[in-house]
């Protein structure tokens, strides 16, 4: 009888070892968890971590306050660092802006991004490494260094986008627009993710005891997916047309030239600009002390000449307020090679540098004959002078003087753009193209006889281009350089661009992301198809295996009834690793 007894506890005891290795086998301490629990909690012993029933709440409170606002460090920085990237297409603006409140040039505008992207990164891995500890039912301990970071992230992201917001809301609608071009892809990134999150998700609700728990955590999840299958059937791109219905490429207009390849508003740029092959010239002119109109964008000379070499006081003083002899004094094209105004410069030859170094400021009437022995159409902003300016009053009269007597250029190259007195223009000089830089209604610009519209690339609108168009009014955006940006032009009907970047626009044979609405469909639906068979099959894969365990683990024993059994595997993964 004592034998008989033995055995059976023998036997009990080997079923039990049996569900217990098979416990281990499924819950004992991996390289991979260790690691996990390791870069996420800094706890890389096992005695350390703490395992949790899946379906249940992951950590104590305080983790549980903590993790959303992690999710939503991840939520901001993603925002801030693609509103950034998309902003590429301005970075110079923003260094320019920088430049005059700080005094010094810096690419403050790659730093931005650099950081941007790190912080980003930094999050990302903490939120993997998190979801990467819920799918193995590891609770979540966050150690408190990586809360400090994840406050830094926070609240750098916050304070950017609120700063930027302010002084820089024209980039939301930069935003606004990439969308057009980035959606359908970015609409694939969204459901790769939620693949991934189904492994979590699946485990979770599967092991969860309670119908209420499963509905909370695949409720959600299901919303989410259903919204993002959804999305497509209002998403609206330019470039996504029919075959044949794509309008002729933009035409380029040089932004001060070739900003990019050589000192902005110099012969140099100019030239650069006219053997990549622009279509037009754009600059800005201001009129000296003595009444020469020459280009220069700054109201000062200090950014882009040596006046801080040669006239060390005067620095700050209006360009308008020299001479023409004093402004010929100085060298133009020094500060380009100490500076390099773009994070995207090329690096130039020798023989570029020596002739970069060797530029002057520029006179209007000698840019005018360039652009006419080029037949290249010219625009420029004109600046008014200064307050006791001698041609504060005739700075018009003045610049036509030079525009028609002095430069020959033919009329029909000039896009007069100017809106003071109008009409005197016309009246003395016909042939010009009359254009305007706002938007305003068509039956106005015909009154007005306006032939071209020169607007912020931020107000493109494809409906109001055909508009426009069906009156033969042309528009032109400024300043497009980024290649996707172009691209929506193109796609959008822009019939032409004023850009920085001629030397690579001008290699572009079709916009980026062109395709026709049967292939954009046919993406759609194989993405949507593709998820849904691996979302579904994670979840098979996730219930067969929790009923194969449990039907095993039930089989080997009938005393190890479903409350037992899951309180015993509760107390085991609870249990040290020492006496594991």
């Amino acid at each position: 009888m004592e034998s008989s007894s033995t055995s059976l506890k023998r036997l009990k005891f080997g079923k039990l070892k049996v569900v217990r290795r098979r416990l281990l086998q499924r819950y004992e301490h991996q390289p991979f968890i260790s690691c996990l629990a390791g870069f996420y909690s800094c706890r890389w012993k096992r005695y350390q971590r703490r395992r949790t029933e899946p379906g249940k709440c992951c950590c104590k409170t305080r983790e549980c306050i903590f993790f959303p606002l992690l999710v939503g460090a991840f939520c901001f920085s993603l925002i801030f660092l693609y509103m950034w990237s998309e902003a590429k297409n301005d970075y110079n603006n923003f260094d320019w802006y920088n430049y005059g409140n700080l005094g010094f040039w810096f690419l403050w505008s790659l730093v931005l991004l650099i950081v941007a992207a790190i912080l980003f990164t930094y999050i990302t891995l903490l939120l993997v490494l998190a979801m990467c500890l819920l799918a193995e039912g590891q609770q979540l301990y966050l150690h408190w260094s990586h809360k400090i970071g994840t406050f830094l992230v926070l609240g750098f992201s916050i304070t950017a986008l609120f700063i930027l917001s302010v002084l820089w809301g024209d980039q939301w609608k930069t935003v606004r627009l990439s969308f057009q071009i980035t959606a359908p892809y970015l609409h694939i990134g969204a459901i790769t993710i939620m693949v991934l999150l189904s492994w979590p998700v699946a485990l979770h609700a599967i092991r969860a005891h309670k119908k209420v728990v499963q509905v909370i955590i695949v409720g959600p999840y299901l919303a989410i997916l259903l919204f993002l299958f959804l999305i497509p059937l209002g998403m609206y791109s330019p470039c996504i047309r029919e075959m044949g219905t794509l309008g002729p490429k933009p035409a380029l207009i040089g932004h001060r030239g070739a900003p990019m390849l050589a000192p902005e508003n110099t012969e140099m740029s100019f030239q650069k600009t006219v053997e990549h092959g622009a279509d037009g010239l754009e600059t800005d002119v201001t009129i000296s002390y003595d009444g020469v109109p020459f280009l220069m964008h700054d109201s000062t000379l200090r950014r882009t000449t040596n006046i801080k070499e040669v006239y060390p006081n005067d620095t700050a003083q209006n360009a308008a307020l020299f001479s023409w002899d004093t402004l010929q004094e100085l060298n133009a094209g020094t500060w380009f090679l100490k500076d390099k105004p773009f994070s995207c410069m090329g690096s130039l030859s020798r023989a570029d540098q020596n002739q970069a170094m060797n530029q002057s400021i520029y006179k209007l009437s000698n840019f005018l004959r360039l652009a006419d022995s080029q037949n290249k159409v010219v625009i420029f902003d004109l600046y008014r002078p200064p307050e006791k300016h001698p041609y504060r009053n005739s700075w018009i009269n003045r610049t036509l003087e030079v525009i028609l007597n002095e430069s020959g250029i033919r009329p029909h190259l000039v896009l007069w753009l100017e809106d003071d007195m109008r009409s005197f223009v016309q009246s003395v000089a016909p042939g010009f193209q009359q254009t305007i830089g706002r938007k305003v209604p068509v039956e106005d610009l015909l009154m007005d006889n306006i032939v071209k519209l020169n607007l912020p690339y931020t107000e493109m609108s494809s409906e109001d281009i055909r508009k426009y168009a069906e009156r033969n009014i042309t528009t032109n955006f400024y300043v497009i350089s980024e290649p996707w940006l172009f691209s929506l032009a193109w796609c959008s009907g822009a019939h032409s661009v004023t850009t920085n970047a001629v030397h690579t626009l001008k290699n572009l044979s079709q916009p980026l992301f062109l395709m026709t609405p049967q292939q954009y469909n046919i993406m759609w639906i194989l993405t949507d198809l593709t998820s849904v068979l691996l979302i579904s099959l994670i979840f098979a894969l996730h219930w067969w295996r929790e009923r194969s365990f449990s039907c095993c683990a039930h089989d080997d024993d009938p005393m190890l009834e479903s409350g037992t059994y899951n309180k015993f595997r509760t107390e085991l993964s609870d249990m040290p690793a020492t006496m594991a």
